[in-house]
């Protein structure tokens, strides 16, 4: 006996003017991690060939910011617990200043994050093609 479903039509690929947008969008969205890039990598990848390029890029780079994001916050928990214990045992405050500045490490990559994410979108929206500075190429 055959199945009587037929089987799904391929989507539609995406107009020029589309592809463009949702390959800017991909990048906008590192403003909010790495959810968006995800997202518009998966469900647009083969529907148009400058959304796959740039949702690849800006999702490799989210997955190259989230992962260094977590090993400073551990670093800067782990320094300042450890400033914080010298600063108790020896009765001297002076150290507490400087782990307490260390936890703003975290925020200003976060602002480079969406430096670099606004400035990746302006570039693919201008018809160009961009490229983060340093990210590790986990999507290939």
């Amino acid at each position: 006996m055959t199945d009587p479903t037929p089987a799904p039509a391929a989507a539609a690929p995406l107009s020029e003017a589309d592809d463009k947008l949702w390959a800017s969008l991909a990048h906008l969205g590192g403003i909010l991690y790495i959810l968006p890039s995800l997202i518009i990598y998966l469900v647009l990848k083969d529907r148009g060939a400058k959304v796959r390029v740039e949702a690849k890029e800006a999702l490799n780079w989210q997955i190259t910011f989230v992962g260094i994001w977590i090993i400073l916050q551990i670093l800067v928990a782990i320094i300042t617990a450890v400033v914080t214990a010298a600063s108790i045992a020896t009765l001297n405050g002076a150290g507490l200043g400087i782990a307490s500045f260390l936890w703003i490490l975290p925020l200003l990559w976060w602002l480079l994050n969406v430096l670099l994410s606004v400035l990746g979108f302006v570039k693919v929206n201008g018809g160009g093609s961009y490229r983060y500075p340093f990210a590790f190429r986990f999507v290939k």
